[in-house]
């Protein structure tokens, strides 16, 4: 089967395509801090790596094999990639920034479920409310729809904080009672 040259282009992109999805995964899970796992994987990742770049450089003398095995390490970063964003790791806080004093957007983010605080804040135009909006990564696109939907006009930074410690929604979150 491995004489087939079309079959053996084939063999080492899909080789090369689970190799780096599962490296590109194995990198997320040690960033977020899961490192028993990332090991687990980074094992099974180079089993899978030496077996690939061993085709590739037992038949050296044909530059399809080399070609497939470049092609599929782009295309392993485009699926790990879409894995990372349907595993959704970890939490995002979103700051918000509104005018709309007279909607009351805290409570309903909180009665969505949403980790809220909120002060009042000075911008170039006036006064402004300020949010800092948490929440598990799996809801970040609801949270940004939802937020839309009730302040068209909000300005909205988000970012990924490294630690997260206390308050009442950490524990919410933990014991499963958050989004349900």
């Amino acid at each position: 089967m491995l004489q087939n040259g079309f079959i053996m282009v084939i063999i080492i992109l899909v080789i090369n395509i689970v190799y780096v999805s599962f490296f590109t995964i194995r990198m997320i899970l040690t960033l977020k801090g899961y490192r028993y796992m990332a090991a687990l994987i980074s094992m099974v990742e180079v089993v899978i790596y030496v077996v690939g770049l061993g085709l590739v450089l037992d038949n050296l003398n044909e530059i399809q094999n080399l070609i497939a095995y470049a092609v599929g390490y782009g295309l392993g970063v485009l699926v790990g990639t879409k894995i990372e964003e349907k595993m959704a790791l970890g939490y995002i806080t979103v700051n918000v920034i509104t005018k709309e004093y007279d909607r009351d957007l805290p409570k309903q983010l909180r009665d969505a479920g949403y980790g809220v605080t909120s002060w009042a804040a000075q911008g170039l135009e006036g006064d402004r409310m300020a949010l800092q909006v948490l929440t598990p990564r799996k809801m970040e696109l609801k949270l940004y729809q939802t937020i839309k939907e009730l302040d068209s006009k909000a300005f909205i930074i988000a970012y990924e904080p490294k630690t997260i410690y206390g308050g009442f929604w950490v524990k919410a979150v933990r014991k499963g009672r958050l989004h349900r």
